[in-house]
């Protein structure tokens, strides 16, 4: 297997791999949840840059800066015109390029949540396309499940009932989560009758126990993320929104310490 470097993992953010490349990244993200979580990230600005800087590669060419203006001006200023064209080119390739070399100044440091949904949507990815190995410990050991995992991220934890929904429960895995978080993860993982699966990826409360709600559509997957002083929760999936929606919100009912409709529509 060849030796998957940054620029790799760049192009592959990015859509520009060989086949045979890519095959390789995509092994090496599946093993490594840090730098799958990275190129998620990478993905994700780059689709807010491009929708940024999109209108700007459609506007007309200056008159300014056509070649025929250009070449007009040479002769006796012909040193002058140098510099502008000069600056021109780099102004227009400056331009072209913010795509790549402003992603880390525009996008700024990503929120903790951001990188939640990040890391649950990556998970979720990796997983659901398993079918042997997609969970570490299956349902038929439900009671070491939630021992274990309640142990390892040193919260309470329990598997939602969603039979009412259509799923039941496959099992979970432990993962390593963000440093904010605990440094671990616990990823659920239900499937209906239809073979669809939804995951529930949960760690332990932020630093700052804050309440947060948050909404995303991200790599074409839907995830809805709440937290609370006792954990942060993730539920992803790719049914229709309204199907999405109502999982989360049975989800939440039984693993928040709230009311169960509090910041869900």
């Amino acid at each position: 297997m060849s030796v998957v470097t940054q620029d790799m993992l760049m192009a592959y953010a990015d859509g520009q791999l060989n086949p045979s490349d890519r095959a390789a990244v995509e092994a090496h993200l599946a093993a490594n949840p840090e730098a799958a979580m990275n190129v998620a990230l990478w993905q994700r600005q780059s689709g807010a840059l491009r929708a940024l800087f999109a209108p700007a590669g459609l506007e007309p060419v200056p008159a300014r800066l056509r070649p025929h203006r250009i070449a007009a001006s040479f002769g006796s200023r012909r040193a002058r015109s140098w510099r502008r064209a000069g600056a021109a080119i780099v102004l227009v390739a400056l331009g072209l390029g913010a795509g790549w070399f402003a992603r880390p100044w525009l996008a700024g440091a990503p929120q903790a949540s951001d990188i939640l949904i990040a890391d649950a949507v990556n998970a979720h990815t990796v997983f659901v396309a398993e079918n042997r190995h997609a969970v570490e410990v299956a349902a038929s050991e439900e009671g070491h499940l939630v021992t274990w995992l309640s142990n390892r991220l040193a919260t309470p934890l329990g598997t939602p009932d969603l039979s009412a929904e259509g799923f039941t429960l496959v099992g979970g895995r432990l993962l390593p989560g963000a440093p904010d978080a605990g440094g671990r993860a616990a990823q659920l993982m239900y499937e209906n009758a239809a073979h669809d699966r939804v995951t529930v990826y949960v760690t332990a409360a932020l630093t700052d126990r804050a309440t947060g709600y948050q909404f995303a559509t991200y790599d074409g997957a839907e995830a809805f993320y709440w937290a609370n002083a006792r954990i942060t929760c993730t539920v992803v999936g790719t049914l229709p929104e309204a199907e999405m929606k109502t999982v989360s919100q049975a989800v939440y009912r039984q693993m928040s310490d709230g009311d169960g409709t509090a910041g869900l529509p």
